[in-house]
């Protein structure tokens, strides 16, 4: 079960959400809320695990709101506008609602987060969660080297085994945490603490010759810092 609040200044669009959630057996919503400075004290006083909220508050923006939590939950970021969509991946939402969004689209987001509240779960240790033809495998973060991409289909690399999901890149940038996995080129993610060296356009990862891309040059010099000793 996931517990959950909306914020939106459109109470139309608080309506949808409600209507919606109500039809997600794994969704508890403990509140609706069209200001944001409203919603941040019940935040405060109530964790919730997901937050469902319009990218663009008037009075509050999504950044300052995080920054006012003491707990983050999970994001879920609605918008009308598809000009937020870099930003609210940037802020590592769960996935990013284009209004108007169907009930199919908006169970998908739920899933997105159902599996990575359960990645994250206190009794857990740091994995995610990934699709291995109609099960879920739970990948442990420390064992993954690299992740190759081939069209709609990733093949996550650990030490002992491969495991091959129906994913994107992009899936896999929300998923992973950022400080610990680097983008270096178009079809690769590497785990920047399995580097073990680095030339100009290529790393080595656990004895595999990984390319790095012209335009992901500029992660070079960040990689260098986490390897110096």
């Amino acid at each position: 079960m996931l517990t959950v609040i909306a914020i939106d200044d459109e109470s139309h669009a608080l309506q949808v959400v409600q209507l919606l959630a109500a039809k997600v057996p794994f969704l508890e919503l403990r509140g609706s809320f069209t200001n944001a400075f409203t919603a941040l004290p019940f935040l405060q006083a109530h964790p919730v695990d997901v937050l469902f909220v319009d990218i663009h508050m008037p009075d509050l923006t999504d950044v300052e709101l995080v920054q006012g939590l003491s707990r983050r939950p999970l994001f879920i970021f609605t918008t009308a506008h598809s000009d937020y969509a870099v930003q609210g991946f940037e802020l590592d939402a769960v996935d990013y609602l284009l209004k108007p969004f169907s009930l199919a689209r908006f169970t998908k987001a739920c899933a997105r987060a159902l599996e990575r509240h359960h990645a994250q779960g206190p009794a857990s240790r740091p994995a995610v969660l990934v699709k291995t033809g109609y099960e879920e495998e739970r990948l442990l973060l420390q064992e993954i080297l690299y992740v190759e991409a081939d069209g709609n289909y990733l093949t996550y690399v650990l030490a002992t085994r491969r495991v091959l999901t129906r994913q994107t890149l992009a899936d896999a940038l929300r998923q992973l945490p950022a400080h610990r996995f680097v983008r270096v080129y178009r079809s690769y993610l590497v785990a920047v603490g399995k580097i073990e060296k680095i030339a100009r356009h290529e790393m080595t990862v656990a004895g595999t010759s990984i390319p790095i891309g012209a335009s992901y040059e500029g992660v070079l010099q960040t990689l260098h810092a986490s390897l110096a000793p």
